[in-house]
């Protein structure tokens, strides 16, 4: 049925909502580009490397090569460790404080976009529900005001089957984009479980020095 047809030819038998299903695949993949690259870059060290290099650091009462370590990997995990050292001269609480909200803005960091993915993934199945239902509507309006309605059972069939492109469409779109929600979700939960763990060692190693 779309033998030779080219793809603004199938844009078009979809309706409208074929380009804002083609809008949400380029944001989609937008996102997930960008996601990789950031997570990529983000996770070049492990946080039990940068401690133990942190613990080497604190062990010889070097704060300033501490802090200099964290500043130079600017990682989640670092950027915490790093917040924690220079309030080294203070409370442990206010080390702690001070921890917490770089974590917190660290966290805030990760999830930009996802929420961008988790609402594709969760309403574009529905605007490609959307564009099939007005498609064989039109078809079946094509049908009644050409030859008094004798169009036949071949013309009611072609008419949905090209309006059953924007379904098809939308779950191309939302696979995608659900399964890398997902993957991402993880990935910050378990950003935050290494950032936590380090503000814990960080606190320790301090209240030791």
């Amino acid at each position: 049925m779309f033998e030779g047809k080219s793809f603004l030819d199938i844009l078009q038998l979809g309706g409208f909502t074929m380009y804002i299903l083609l809008i949400c695949s380029i944001v989609t993949v937008t996102v997930i580009v960008e996601r990789l690259m950031y997570f990529k870059k983000k996770s070049r060290i492990r946080c039990v490397d940068i401690m133990r290099q942190l613990a080497e650091a604190l062990s010889r009462n070097d704060l300033a090569q501490a802090c200099a370590l964290c500043e130079k990997e600017d990682t989640p995990f670092a950027n915490v460790a790093g917040a924690g050292l220079k309030a080294a001269d203070k409370s442990r609480e206010k080390i702690a404080n001070a921890m917490d909200r770089q974590i917190s803005a660290e966290v805030m960091d990760l999830e930009r976009s996802l929420s961008v993915l988790g609402t594709i993934g969760s309403t574009v199945v529905y605007i490609g529900l959307f564009g099939t239902v007005l498609g064989i509507i039109r078809s079946f309006q094509q049908i009644a005001e050409s030859a008094g309605g004798t169009g036949g059972m071949d013309t009611v069939i072609a008419g949905i089957a090209e309006a059953l492109i924007c379904t098809a469409t939308g779950i191309l779109v939302a696979v995608p984009a659900v399964i890398a929600y997902n993957l991402f979700t993880k990935r910050v939960e378990n950003f935050t479980t290494d950032m936590e763990l380090v503000a814990s060692e960080t606190g320790d190693l301090l209240a030791r020095d």
